[in-house]
C-alpha cells in the first residue's frame, strides 16, 4: 500500500492524524503569514522558529503513526 493511501486512511479513521494534520496545516499557513513581512522583529523570529519546531514535531508524528499503520497492516 502506497504511503499516499495510508495517509488518505488515516484522516478517515485515526482521530488523532486528523487533529495533527489540521494543526500542521494551520501552522504553515501561519508561517506563511510571517514569511510575508520583509523584516521581522526578534519577536518575530523567535515566533517563526517556535512554529516550525511545533509542524516539524507534527510532522514527525504524523509519520511514526504512517509507521506504526503500515506495521499494523503487514500483521
Amino acid at each position: 500500500m502506497k504511503e499516499e493511501e495510508i495517509v488518505e486512511i488515516l484522516k478517515k479513521e485515526n482521530n488523532e492524524y486528523r487533529k495533527i494534520s489540521v494543526e500542521h496545516k494551520s501552522l504553515g499557513e501561519a508561517l506563511d503569514r510571517i514569511d510575508k513581512n520583509r523584516h521581522l522583529t526578534s519577536d518575530e523570529e523567535v515566533e517563526r522558529k517556535n512554529i516550525q519546531k511545533q509542524k516539524l514535531f507534527k510532522k514527525d508524528r504524523m509519520a511514526a503513526l504512517v509507521r506504526e499503520y503500515k506495521k499494523t497492516a503487514r500483521n
